[in-house]
């Protein structure tokens, strides 16, 4: 059990929302996240992967594929329905949506897309170095 609250001032947290453990353009994001994982632990950041499979399934996802950050089951899509992610493709397909939440526990971008996954890691990065010069002046 991890609470965002429990982080909300530690890190500024990429907290991302996915359709599906081993879809392609699943695993081509969280493959993408794992290959920045160092950048976004650098910049003081944590990643939080959210799907509503199942912990068993996250397990192997993440073995298989050597993710380095935490993945989350959301089973009955509680957590999702909270951050209001909206499904995509006629309301058949779990959304893909990324948030940047600050210290503050501010979310201050959200980015949907569901086909262009790369976009997903690219925007946070962006984000993230836009808050952290905020902070700095």
């Amino acid at each position: 059990m991890i609470s965002v609250d429990d982080l909300i001032g530690t890190k500024i947290l990429v907290i991302y929302f996915y359709p599906k453990d081993y879809s392609g353009g699943c695993t081509a994001e969280a493959c993408s996240f794992r290959d920045s994982y160092e950048e976004f632990k650098d910049a003081g950041c944590e990643v939080i992967g959210i799907s509503s499979d199942s912990v068993e399934s996250h397990k192997g996802f993440a073995e298989k594929n050597r993710l380095t950050f935490t993945l989350l089951a959301d089973v009955k899509k509680e957590v999702r329905n909270l951050f209001g992610v909206p499904r995509s493709v006629l309301g058949l397909i779990a959304g893909r949506v990324t948030y940047i939440i600050d210290l503050n526990g501010i979310v201050r971008d959200v980015h949907n897309s569901l086909a262009n996954t790369d976009s997903h890691i690219d925007g946070a990065l962006k984000k993230i170095k836009l808050i952290k010069a905020e902070a700095e002046s």
